[in-house]
């Protein structure tokens, strides 16, 4: 296949990705962080994307089936391969123009030198001879003095040289060019199937960048030679690189082994109030020995010394951010439920006072008492508008992290769960466990428990009181 069909076969299936979103080019740049005008090229096969990130995100966004990201995959490599086969063939070519000329230039005052031109007083001979003999006035010696004779008296003008060495200076040059030119062409044709060879060898397994792309530490020479500095290139090391060598990662740090661990960072906040005031704890504990109810920002110490569990709902609100610019795509967001048993033990203790508000922030809201909890996105609202739902995937990296809000919430159960993150990145893919510091979070229901909350009491003083009361 030539390099134009696999380059419009992978923007072919660009255009069909991106026809599916019915978004503008702009548009969807903007989704997925690159320029508009490179989006267009990608898609109308007047480029083809050196990494396989922004081809990954698109794909992502379009909610690509498995199958196409694989085709698509397929179809990038394939484009790399074209272009840098185009080039490199581009580049070998008008080197060997450039040599060979040379070469011929340098021939031809070579083969001039090489030849020297007869002096006056040879043509003159050859040509006085040649009359003698055609005359048959004698011998040699006297041609030579009839022809002396004529010179002395100016009786008849010098005899003109014949340019027979001209045409033998000629046909020696074209014979050295020609020469020139068919060792060169042997010579290249030996230098490509070696760099074929050595191409074929190295490029193994599959890759998520450019093939062949030198993001790989230089091996030692076997005379032991110090690596040329970073950057310069060495004529051996030219012949030795790969048809399809491409300097796309060359921004990337080099590295001895495979890429392992998590591109992404999180933390994870459980103790989040509703509207930043409304939250119930279960605690085992007669109100006489509960201290008042903190502030949300010192929620995590007091729970904590009072043995204090989630009464009804969890709010967690996860932070993600990838560890450097690439971009990590977030796939989609899991609910494992570890265990799930009676409510527990104890008084139901509610944080708010009657507080209240009109915003309510978009999340994902979590049912624990059904047999396969699942994370459902919902719109939020304040009090002008609604504020829609953002469904997966997410892309998120070092500079552009994102916040995750999971509302959990039972009735029946004292439930221990976790979530799990899916990411991909750079062909690579992961699940994250998000939990309360190792351990699972906890919610219990409070149906039909003593409630309480924090008012005056009968004697005017600040304690714990039933709610209703």
């Amino acid at each position: 296949m030539s390099t134009r069909d696999d380059v419009e076969e992978f923007a072919a299936l660009l255009r069909q990705l991106k026809d599916r979103t019915d978004r503008s080019y702009g548009s969807l740049a903007r989704r997925l962080n690159m320029n508009t005008s490179t989006l267009h090229r990608y898609c109308a096969g007047e480029a083809v994307p050196q990494d396989f990130a922004p081809v990954e995100r698109l794909a992502a966004f379009c909610r690509a089936t498995p199958q196409e990201r694989l085709e698509l995959h397929r179809l990038w490599l394939s484009a790399v391969a074209a272009r840098q086969r185009g080039r490199t063939a581009g580049s070998a070519e008008g080197k060997a123009e450039t040599e060979v000329k040379s070469a011929a230039e340098a021939a031809i005052p070579a083969a001039e030198t090489a030849i020297p031109a007869p002096d006056a007083h040879r043509d003159g001979v050859e040509d006085g001879g040649g009359d003698a003999h055609r005359d048959g006035d004698g011998d040699g010696d006297g041609a030579l003095a009839e022809d002396s004779t004529s010179a002395d008296g100016a009786s008849a003008p010098p005899p003109t040289p014949r340019p027979w060495y001209r045409r033998r200076r000629v046909l020696a040059s074209t014979a050295v060019a020609c020469a020139l030119l068919a060792t060169l062409g042997i010579a290249s044709a030996l230098s490509d199937d070696r760099s074929s060879e050595a191409g074929a060898d190295r490029s193994t397994g599959p890759r998520t960048t450019a093939p062949n792309a030198p993001h790989r530490s230089p091996e030692p020479s076997s005379a032991g030679s110090a690596a040329p500095p970073p950057g310069s290139v060495s004529p051996g090391s030219r012949r030795k690189t790969p048809a399809f060598s491409s300097p796309a990662d060359t921004s990337a740090p080099s590295a001895k082994s495979p890429v392992t661990g998590s591109p992404l960072t999180w933390s994870a906040d459980s103790q989040v109030w509703a509207m930043g005031c409304g939250h119930d704890y279960v605690i085992d504990k007669p109100p006489a020995q509960v201290p008042p109810p903190p502030s949300q920002q010192d929620a995590g110490v007091w729970s904590a010394t009072q043995g204090a569990v989630h009464g009804r709902q969890t709010m967690v609100r996860i932070s993600v951010q990838g560890r450097s610019s690439t971009a990590v795509v977030l796939e989609a967001l899991r609910v494992r439920v570890v265990s799930r048993g009676e409510p527990a033990a104890g008084n139901a203790y509610a944080m708010d006072q009657g507080c209240g508000g009109e915003l309510t922030p978009r999340r994902f809201t979590v049912n624990l008492d059904v047999d396969r909890p699942v994370a459902r996105p919902e719109d939020g609202a304040d009090s002008r508008r609604t504020l829609p739902a953002v469904h997966f995937p997410y892309r998120v990296s070092a500079q552009d992290p994102e916040a995750l809000l999971v509302d959990a919430s039972t009735q029946a159960y004292d439930a221990r769960w976790y979530l799990e993150l899916d990411w991909s990145c750079q062909g690579r893919t992961g699940t994250l466990r998000i939990d309360d510091h190792g351990r699972p979070f906890r919610t219990t229901g409070i149906e039909g428990m003593p409630r309480y909350w924090y008012g005056s009491d009968e004697a005017g003083e600040r304690a714990w009181v039933p709610y209703g009361g």
